[in-house]
């Protein structure tokens, strides 16, 4: 194998990367902010600040995504947020 070849193939190694995808929280006129921060808190993992930053966002420009990853890993999720009465969806 030539040091072309293996160059190469190192760089091909590197692009490689997964497809991210996210979970987008939309705002609405039912939920309460407490509500909006204990249920990031609890679906997305979020610090409550996080929580407080993303839904002040939700509030003030109509979404944010609240959580990137990998498509599996966002589908309970994003369901966990759906049964708590939020809109969100994956996108």
């Amino acid at each position: 194998m030539s040091t072309q070849e293996k160059v190469l193939e190192e760089v091909l190694e590197k692009t490689v990367e997964k497809n991210n995808n996210e979970i987008v929280l939309y705002n609405d006129d039912v939920n309460t902010f407490d509500h909006v921060i204990e249920t990031l808190i609890y679906t997305c993992e979020h610090t409550p600040v996080q929580a407080e930053q993303c839904a002040m966002l939700v509030h003030y420009k109509g979404k944010c995504t609240v959580k990137t990853g990998v498509y599996e890993e966002l589908v309970p999720r994003c369901s966990k947020l759906l049964q708590a009465g939020l809109s969100a969806e994956i996108v």
